[in-house]
Formats: structure tokens, C-alpha cells, sequence
């Protein structure tokens, strides 16, 4: 993922900054509490496509 798409990327439902994954396959916005997964290099900013981050994920910083 490109660091300077990742600058300009906040999450759809809070507007919250993301942060990548640590694997790379996901943002995650810890502020609604969902994983955005990047597919082909593209991230999918749809809330239907998110998954709910787990309690430990959420708490992890």
C-alpha cells in the first residue's frame, strides 16, 4: 500500500485516520471498529465489506 495513499485515507463512518495491518491486508479503523481489507493493492471502503475487529484488536495498541 502506498504510505501517501495511506495519509490521505480516513475511515468512511468516523472519519477517523486508519492504520495498515500489521500482515498488510487490512485498515483498520479502531474508532468504528472494523477492518477494511485491501484487495490488489485496493482498499475496500465499503462498510458491508469491513469485519468487526475482536475485543483483543480493539484494545491493541
Amino acid at each position: 500500500m502506498n504510505p501517501k495513499l495511506l495519509d490521505i485515507l480516513a475511515c468512511p463512518i468516523t472519519k477517523a485516520p486508519l492504520h495498515l495491518s500489521k500482515d498488510k491486508t487490512e485498515l483498520i479503523s479502531k474508532a468504528a471498529g472494523l477492518a477494511f481489507p485491501i484487495r490488489d493493492g485496493i482498499p475496500i471502503m465499503l462498510e458491508s465489506e469491513a469485519r468487526t475487529l475482536t475485543t483483543d484488536e480493539r484494545l491493541a495498541k
